[in-house]
């Protein structure tokens, strides 16, 4: 081929692959096809063989009722069967019109009523068959009966070949890849065989695949039909192509019909074969001269297809379900192994190679763990497994699997030998690590049917270059090099439940470690707040004895020592209030800080607040006021809400201007006491207000002696309590913090 010629192959490739095979504007010739507006019930479309059918113009109907065609007593029957709720899989009509009888198939699309009148096919004989109704029977029974899938596929092959008379059914079952392989096969003597063959996926188009998974059953009575076309091509409300996605009759490509005849069959019928909502294989049957298979024989083995669809799906999770229990021991063993190792959970799995190898049935193993790395069995070379693995860390998936490993990491060609097959998982940490297991290069021959490598070809026609399906299906055998055995859905089970047991152990380990670096710290502030305090009590004792003894009217040498005793007491004062914020802060972290809560009167609480912090406000000239609604009670720790009332008011002063305000507020709502302490201070930045309650916090301008303990402390108090505080703030118009205590019954 020149590269003209693959110019236009590719071309036209392109253009079959957007094939528009569910608008062909025609249906194949044996029977009729109408579509129909509601409730009128006019004729909109109609196809052309109307007129050999029925002896019809096609173009005179077009907008007539439809019993102008069929007789008002039919197309009432038809009427009364639109309105049934499902009209999928409804009984056809028995029509007789003008010596013809045909089965009247009614289905509803994209806002109009598609009514098909197939051929009635009479004295169908299946060969084999003493009677379809018992035969199908007793074959689901058998189906029922099977105990392995290669049964069930032999049961159907054989079974629906004898009810249907075709010289060949076969299961193709479509492979991950997009190819597909025939793994069942009912065939004439004469018919070449295709068992075992592989089918390029290029064979059944994507869009082809998506009609066999809406509709259960496909028919081409005679390949070298003529289509029929629709009058009018298009529908005269949209003036589109009509849909015929749903219907029986719908005419196919002719690439596909050609393909077929290539084939050596002029005559097939597909039944697809779904899991869940997707397409796992088709029953494909086929013949070598034309056989129109009646529609309550096509329906009796639509149903074969179900049930062998139900089946094949039970019986794939039933063996999903052996593979992982045949992993549960493996994986416990492995789990004890990363609870008991004094390390880290990789430790605990790199003590157990040969456990970890058998779980996957891997030839070699990989577990990274930062700097380490860990080989055993078949395995690439550290520096190969370290690109790899970094590879992996980059596609970002937590559990990779791939037994053509080369196909998507091609510098895997250089060591394909060893690993072929990679399947892997890693914890979601700061440091490298993962398990990675790998299998070899498994060399073997695929037998394809015909070359997979040119599943179409040009041929020369009347408007110049076309595709040809190909026209050779003898067996191709191709090696497959960079390929391991696959991995299972139980190494896959495997792989990710490992994956889950490492992250609860690895997290359980860092629970363990915090939990004692807490405990440590706790008891490290407890043992240096006790040992402190009495040395500052002291220290702050003796500076006020030293006090007496110097004046600060006395001369220079005296005013020094006093200014300097007045700084060691405050500086004393503050480390004992450090220490006393450090303990409870300890306390709230640990979730141990304890109140002891009991029944207050509010106007009490706020009459000795005020009597000892009205003197902060009065050295600043700031105006401060306690108001509280009468008869309030709050169920709380006296000595804890005197805390947070000091901490929240002293801060309000701190940060209020001369001659401002602060007003301190409780009132009941609900089942709650609402406190408020309002300032008319700097304000707080918005940036800064969310993290007023962070711990360590602070406002560093003009408060060089706050600890940022204050607040979180606060918040830890109410929280104890059962209640919440927030903060609103403006900056140059003051601050509001709100907290509620539970109200005293």
């Amino acid at each position: 081929m020149n590269l003209q010629d693959q110019q236009v192959f590719e071309e036209l490739l392109a253009n079959c692959a957007d094939e528009p095979i569910r608008f062909p504007g025609a249906i194949q010739p044996h029977g009729l096809l109408l579509t129909l507006s509601e409730p009128a019930f006019e004729i909109i479309q109609i196809s052309a063989n109307v007129e050999t059918l029925l002896g019809r113009a096609a173009l005179e109907l077009v907008g007539r009722p439809l019993h102008s065609l069929i007789g008002i007593e039919y197309a009432e029957a038809v009427r009364e069967m639109s309105l049934q709720p499902m009209l999928t899989g409804a009984q056809p009509l028995l029509l007789r019109l003008d010596g013809t009888t045909f089965d009247a198939l009614l289905h509803r699309h994209q806002d109009v009523l598609i009514l098909e009148l197939e051929i009635h096919v009479d004295n169908f004989k299946p060969r084999n068959v003493a009677g379809s109704e018992t035969h199908l029977g007793r074959m689901l029974q058998r189906l029922q009966a099977a105990t392995t899938l290669q049964a069930l596929y032999d049961i159907s092959v054989k079974e629906i070949q004898a009810m249907t008379g075709y010289d060949r059914v076969l299961i193709y079952r479509f492979e991950e890849e997009g190819h597909g392989q025939v793994i069942a096969e009912a065939s004439d003597p004469s018919m070449e065989v295709f068992n075992g063959l592989f089918f390029p996926a290029s064979d059944i188009p994507e869009q082809a695949r998506e009609l066999y998974r809406t509709n259960w059953l496909r028919i081409i009575p005679d390949a070298a039909y003529q289509p029929v076309p629709l009058v009018p091509k298009l529908r005269p409300d949209t003036q589109t192509p009509l849909d015929l996605s749903f219907a029986t009759l719908r005419s196919v490509s002719p690439i596909h019909c050609q393909y077929m005849k290539n084939m050596g069959v002029l005559s097939s019928m597909s039944i697809s074969l779904l899991r869940g909502d997707k397409l796992w294989g088709l029953i494909s049957c086929g013949n070598r001269v034309p056989l129109h298979v009646p529609h309550e024989l096509r329906t009796a083995c639509q149903t074969i297809g179900q049930v062998l669809s139900l089946q094949i799906s039970a019986m794939e999770s039933l063996e999903i379900s052996r593979q992982r229990e045949d992993k549960i021991e493996a994986l416990a063993l492995l789990n004890q192994a990363m609870i008991d190792s004094p390390h880290n959970v990789f430790d605990g799995l790199a003590g157990q190679p040969q456990v970890l190898m058998a779980l996957t049935g891997a030839a070699g193993v990989a577990i990274i763990e930062d700097k380490q790395l860990h080989r055993y069995g078949n395995c690439p070379q550290p520096e190969d497994i370290r690109a790899l693995h970094k590879w992996l860390q980059e596609s970002g998936e937590a559990v990779f699997s791939s037994h053509h490993l080369s196909s998507v990491y091609p510098p895997a060609e250089q060591f394909q030998q060893v690993a072929s097959g990679l399947l892997a998982m890693t914890l979601p940490k700061p440091v490298d690590n993962g398990v990675l297991w790998f299998r070899a290069e498994v060399k073997e021959n695929i037998n394809w049917s015909g070359d997979p490598r040119k599943p179409l070809d040009l041929e020369n026609s009347d408007t110049g270059l076309r595709l040809r399906p190909r026209t050779s299906f003898e067996i191709w055998k191709v090696e497959m090099a960079g390929i391991s055995t696959k991995w299972s859905h139980g190494d896959l089970f495997a792989a990710n439940d490992l994956r889950r047991s490492a992250l609860e152990n690895d997290l359980a380990r860092q629970v363990r470690r915090e939990q004692e670096a807490v405990r440590a710290r706790d008891d490290l502030v407890a043992v240096v707040s006790h040992d402190l305090r009495n040395p500052m009590t002291v220290i702050s004792m003796l500076c006020g004895m030293m006090q007496k003894t110097f004046s600060s009217d006395g001369p220079h040498t005296s005013r020094r020592m006093t200014t300097a005793l007045d700084t060691m007491q405050q500086a004393a004062g503050r480390m004992n209030t450090l220490l006393e914020d450090l303990l409870d802060t300890s306390k709230i972290d640990a979730g141990r800080y304890i109140i002891k809560p009991r029944k207050l009167d509010v106007a009490q609480m706020f009459e000795e607040a005020q009597t000892l912090l009205a003197p902060l406000a009065l050295d600043k000239d700031i105006s401060i006021s306690f108001e509280a609604a009468p008869d309030l009670r709050v169920h709380a720790d006296p000595e804890r809400m005197f805390q947070v009332l000091s901490n929240l008011v002293s801060n309000a002063i701190k940060f209020t201007p001369r001659l401002g305000s602060v007003n301190v507020h409780a009132e009941s709502v609900g089942n709650d006491i609402v406190f408020t302490v309002h300032d008319t201070g700097e304000g707080i930045p918005e940036h800064n207000l969310p993290h007023v309650f962070d711990r360590y916090w602070t406002v560093k301008e003009g408060n060089p002696t706050g600890t940022g303990l204050g607040l979180y402390i606060t918040q830890g108090i109410v929280e104890a309590h059962g209640g919440k505080i927030s903060a609103e703030s403006e900056p140059g118009k003051g601050s509001l913090f709100r907290f509620t205590v539970p109200a005293s019954a």
